[in-house]
């Protein structure tokens, strides 16, 4: 891959390079430079399909988006070269041969196996979900306005609307719901270093389950967003609740599928139950506080 990587890249400095001034190519130099770039980005294709699936889905999604940049690229340098005019070298030549040359890089920070690539897309989730629980954290501190830095209009009327501000019944309820966001940060951190410590590709039971871990993990921003989105005021409790329940679901199937795969050795079992433990906890303050809203 990083072999047809380069040649890709060196395909596309040398389709710029003889488009940049004049005289323009020959009919049998362009014809020559196309069959050079299509055999390039042929190969580059060809040797994503050599990559197994039972190498693991997760690396292979992250090889192919590789790929994908680079066949992206070279199409854009080459709509680049037949829009530009032949005097110059244009601006938009000059980005998108840098585009190709920036996504042929990217191969040499590519996981070399599956227990890589879950690990680097496990990294991923958790800064998504830390950025959404310090945004709300922000948001809930005492007395603070959550639409504060949003200009008074017509839509949201005078700022003395209450449907702009959490109630006290409202914040008591979300403190539970930030319960259930930090236990999915500390979720997430936790599978990501169990699967650092103890993560291995070498069977394909051990990588099916790195990619069901995974799969299930990227379940997890999307459920904190929603969270978060339905605690903003004018706060409805059937949303909230509904909301949690689904982050709580994803948590626990998180936590089941970690348990029982090769990432958890006994030693690593006491934060499985604890975080199961906090889950609950939280969900049940939950469903107590909108039980009497519903």
């Amino acid at each position: 891959l990083g072999q047809t990587f380069q040649v890709t890249s060196q395909e596309a400095t040398k389709l710029s390079l003889a488009f940049s001034r004049p005289p323009l190519p020959s009919s049998e130099d362009c014809q020559k430079l196309s069959e050079d770039v299509q055999n390039a980005i042929l190969a580059v294709a060809t040797v994503y399909y050599w990559l197994p699936k039972s190498q693991g889905t997760t690396l292979r999604k992250m090889v192919r988006d590789a790929t994908t940049e680079v066949v992206e690229g070279m199409i854009q340098l080459t709509d680049a070269i037949l829009n530009a005019p032949v005097e110059s070298l244009s601006q938009e030549q000059l980005i998108s041969t840098g585009g190709v040359w920036e996504a042929c890089e990217q191969v040499s920070n590519l996981p070399r196996d599956n227990q890589a690539a879950v690990v680097s897309a496990l990294a991923a989730c958790l800064g998504v979900v830390k950025d959404a629980v310090e945004e709300m954290e922000h948001a809930l501190v005492e007395g603070q306005d959550p639409y504060g830095d949003i200009m008074e209009d017509e839509e949201l009327g005078f700022r003395g609307n209450r449907d702009t501000y959490w109630s006290e019944a409202d914040r008591l309820l979300l403190s539970s719901c930030m319960g259930l966001m930090k236990a999915s940060k500390a979720c997430l951190k936790k599978v990501l270093a169990a699967v650092k410590a103890h993560g291995k590709a070498e069977s394909p039971e051990q990588i099916a389950q790195l990619d069901d871990l995974a799969d299930i993990a990227n379940e997890i921003s999307p459920s904190v967003d929603e969270l978060a989105l339905s605690m903003y005021p004018p706060v409805n409790p059937l949303a909230v609740r509904l909301n949690a329940a689904k982050l709580a679901s994803v948590l626990k199937k998180v936590l089941e599928i970690a348990k029982t795969s090769h990432v958890c050795p006994p030693s690593e079992e006491g934060w499985v139950q604890f975080l199961t433990g906090a889950v609950d906890h939280n969900m049940n303050k939950v469903k107590n506080f909108t039980q009497g809203q519903l």
